[in-house]
């Protein structure tokens, strides 16, 4: 009996050491192959697997040790998926409670107001630790993926700033964006003034695309966008340069001639009346509420004045007073 109870006490100060021991070892920096080490943790792996894979990526321990910590600590099966790094000074300890919490290494992408979708699959492209899962996709393509077969790409998308795990896939952004455009629309849609013109949320976002390109300054989105609703109200063609710009496409030099606007085409709102097909950028969430509230006005047209603002006219001799006195610098 006495055999017994001292194998017993043996014992639990044996666990006791053991423990105490990996207590200490979990409180003390780990040593890494460089300053900082990052690991993608993919969904599904095994906390042992997890171990395995920070020793693989560069942390200088023992992964049968750190998962005996993961194991000991009760939060094994609470670390979650995502890509994380670590710097000199990490504990196992700490480094537990960054994949618990979810603490990931996050990077950014992001989609500026008046960028053609093209422009930003450019830049999804050059993003950090994004996969290029979209590499050589049409446009079509993109948007079969997103479940709208039908629906033109550009314009579908908000611009903002989207955060995202290295190791995330292009398409995955593609969507939050997309999601987020579906939203901001259908606020603004909600919100369109009772006399609006707009007869779907899709004229609105095709009007704010362009509200976003001919606005200079923010203060004037409300002008602009009421100078189109009172041309589409009365049938006038929208007359408007980025429209023309953008149906030219790659043939487009940054100089936009007169037989340009002679030339007819879907985007060319000279020789042709109501809004272009599609959107001609991606309008931002101030571009959709001018487009769908515009400021009250009974002016027909505008000219950039040379600041970035604009000056508007209620009449065509007005407006030639102002274009002569700002474009042309006639007195």
């Amino acid at each position: 009996m006495r055999l017994l109870a001292t194998l017993i006490v043996l014992a639990a100060i044996t666990v006791a050491g053991a423990v105490g021991g990996l207590w200490w070892w979990a409180h003390q920096p780990i040593p890494l192959s460089a300053p900082t080490v990052e690991w993608s943790v993919e969904q599904g792996v095994t906390p042992r697997g997890v171990a395995q894979g920070w020793v693989n990526a560069g942390a200088q321990t023992s992964p049968w040790l750190l998962y005996q910590w993961f194991r000991w600590s009760g939060q094994a099966r609470q670390i979650r998926a995502g890509s994380y790094e670590i710097s000199q000074g990490i504990t196992p300890d700490r480094l537990l409670a960054m994949m618990v919490q979810g603490d990931e290494s996050l990077s950014t992408v992001k989609l500026i107001e008046g960028w053609t979708f093209k422009r930003w699959r450019q830049e999804l492209a050059q993003a950090d630790g994004l996969q290029p899962m979209t590499r050589g996709w049409t446009d079509a393509q993109v948007m079969a993926a997103l479940g709208e077969p039908a629906v033109p790409a550009e314009g579908q998308f908000f611009p903002d700033t989207y955060a995202y795990s290295k190791g995330s896939t292009d398409i995955a952004v593609i969507r939050r964006a997309h999601r987020a455009m579906q939203k901001q629309l259908a606020e603004a849609w909600a919100q369109r003034a009772a006399a609006s013109p707009l007869k779907t949320p899709q004229d609105a976002l095709v009007l704010a695309s362009i509200v976003e390109k001919e606005t200079g300054h923010g203060e004037d989105r409300g002008m602009v966008s009421g100078v189109f609703n009172n041309r589409l109200r009365i049938g006038m063609p929208l007359q408007t340069d980025p429209t023309v710009i953008y149906g030219l496409g790659d043939a487009f030099d940054g100089n936009l001639r007169k037989v340009h606007l002679q030339t007819d085409s879907p985007f060319n709102t000279y020789l042709r009346g109501g809004l272009p097909p599609t959107p001609i950028a991606m309008p931002g969430r101030a571009a959709l509420l001018a487009a769908v509230r515009p400021d009250a006005t009974r002016a027909l047209y505008f000219v950039a004045s040379g600041d970035g603002r604009s000056v508007f006219s209620e009449t065509l001799a007005e407006h030639n007073r102002a274009v002569n006195r700002y474009q042309r610098k006639r007195p």
